[in-house]
């Protein structure tokens, strides 16, 4: 039988539903409900690596660090730790909740995580714009001290207070892709480049260096799914089908649309949200115009029916 191999990438919306439910039980609930959606695609035949997002657990990991310092004088940890520590424990709950559902339908299928490293150019010229927030809110005093003392980059948040933003460069280089590859052809689920991988710089003499940036995730699992030659990559996200022109009057579903039209939608500029949708739709560009063969974009409960064919967007080359 040949064989499939799929690159999932399950959004925030796929650990964390509402506000009201952000606890860690919630969070495990949460990926219990979309790992059982994965296990549908496992059952089919499918080999599948799972890239996901971890924005907001990694700012309670900063959060929690923030408190600690102030109330206690414990050290603070930097970005790249809070995404290695958010790795392991999404990690974690991914892994056992789909271990448990696929053992109940008596499917013998070993899940493991991988804490991934993913390379980026200390030139990219995010590095010279850095726009992402991270982290909670600062007084103008405590922001610029840390600007000054730690050489934050720091702005002024829409009249709420100040905060730290980084930058956001392009994944280059899966620093441990020879291993997912392997894990992948032996039959494993992988979970690897979590939150977009730990972002590293090469320091110039082949050395890693963890730095304090943030790599969209939909863009490193869509260089992961272009290296594992993947037969499809699969975008999880909130809603079940892409639109042009979302929540306007004119919105229009698409079912499926070919790289041609994607690129052409994108480059419109109205129709996908910068921060949401437009990312996702760039991350497939990439992965057909660099031999992908197929992707789609729909929620987690409708997974197996895009699978077929009833839902969802596909997008083809």
């Amino acid at each position: 039988m040949t064989r499939k191999v799929a690159v999932v990438a399950i959004g925030g919306n796929s650990l964390i539903k509402d506000k009201g439910h952000q606890s860690v039980e919630d969070q495990y609930q949460a990926a219990k409900e979309t790992t059982y959606h994965i296990a549908d695609m496992i059952e089919a035949g499918w080999d599948v690596a799972i890239g996901h997002g971890n924005g907001p657990q990694v700012g309670f990991i900063l959060r929690r660090s923030e408190i600690a310092a102030k109330v206690e004088g414990m050290h603070e940890i930097p970005l790249d730790v809070c995404g290695a520590d958010s790795q392991g424990a999404i990690g974690y709950a991914l892994q056992q909740t789909l271990q448990n559902e696929l053992y109940r339908r008596g499917i013998k299928k070993p899940c493991t995580t991988i804490v991934t490293q993913v390379l980026v150019d200390k030139e990219d010229k995010a590095f010279k714009n850095p726009s992402k927030p991270i982290g909670g809110f600062m007084d103008e005093t405590e922001a610029k001290r840390r600007a000054k003392e730690l050489e934050w980059s720091v702005v002024e948040d829409a009249g709420r207070g100040w905060r730290r933003v980084v930058a956001s460069p392009l994944p280059k280089e899966i620093v441990e892709l020879d291993s997912v590859r392997v894990l992948v052809e032996a039959g494993v689920v992988v979970i690897t480049v979590g939150g977009g991988g730990i972002p590293v710089i090469d320091s110039g003499d082949g050395v890693y260096v963890g730095t304090a940036a943030v790599i969209d995730k939909d863009f490193a699992s869509s260089l992961l799914a272009q290296q594992l030659h993947a037969d499809l990559f699969l975008i999880s996200t909130a809603v079940e089908k892409v639109a042009l022109n979302y929540g306007k009057p004119e919105e229009k579903w698409l079912d499926r649309i070919t790289l041609a039209e994607a690129k052409q939608y994108l480059a419109e500029g109205s129709h996908f949200a910068k921060g949401s949708m437009a990312p996702k739709i760039q991350a497939i560009i990439w992965f057909l115009e660099n031999g992908g063969k197929q992707a789609i974009i729909t929620n987690p409960e409708n997974i197996g029916r895009a699978l077929k064919g009833e839902t969802g967007t596909l997008i083809v080359p």
